[in-house]
């Protein structure tokens, strides 16, 4: 169901001062075309991921900043910062990669509660195995169908809707804190 509507819900006028800001038409169209495009993309990617090596698109995203991280390692919460997940929700995808031998937790020596998320040579393997057809979706699903310029819209459109999304002030609700 979209949240996001044009018009007012057909329950009583609301009584306090303030009214909703409903979306304009224009809005409107731009919303739902934003949320059928991420759908369906998401869902692209997931199925080829899920065809070509038997994981979802998350934990393909967790394996490629393992194999970025200097010893192919980082913190759990590190780790789930980058992804945009809950502590919990890693902690569940880190379980199921270490299940398959593509990732290992390691204590931290300096933090008893720490852990840290190890790609395994194994890991590596699948990455690197399974790289060349997901960047093939990728193109193919996006930025063969852009010009340059619309890509560099879309990316700086995207970096402003993200870091309004990421408020650096203490206490923020950001999944990687709960």
């Amino acid at each position: 169901m979209n949240t996001a509507s044009t018009s007012a819900p057909p329950s009583p006028e609301p009584s306090s001062a303030t009214q909703p800001r409903w979306l304009t038409d224009e809005q409107q169209r731009v919303w739902r075309t934003y949320l059928d495009a991420t759908t369906l993309l998401e869902d692209h990617l997931d199925r080829q991921l899920q065809r070509d090596a038997g994981m979802p698109h998350i934990y393909y995203g967790l394996l490629v900043k393992l194999a970025e991280s200097a010893h192919r390692r980082l913190r759990m919460t590190e780790l789930a910062m980058y992804a945009k997940i809950t502590r919990s929700r890693l902690s569940h995808a880190i379980a199921r990669l270490e299940k398959n031998g593509w990732v290992r937790r390691e204590d931290c020596p300096d933090d008893k509660r720490g852990q840290f998320a190890v790609l395994t040579d194994a890991g590596l393997q699948v990455l690197q195995q399974t790289a060349p057809g997901h960047v093939e979706a990728v193109r193919q699903a996006m930025f063969d169908r852009l010009t340059p310029e619309q890509q560099k819209a879309l990316g700086e459109i995207m970096r402003i809707v993200a870091e309004g999304l990421q408020p650096s002030e203490a206490g923020a609700d950001l999944p990687w804190l709960r």
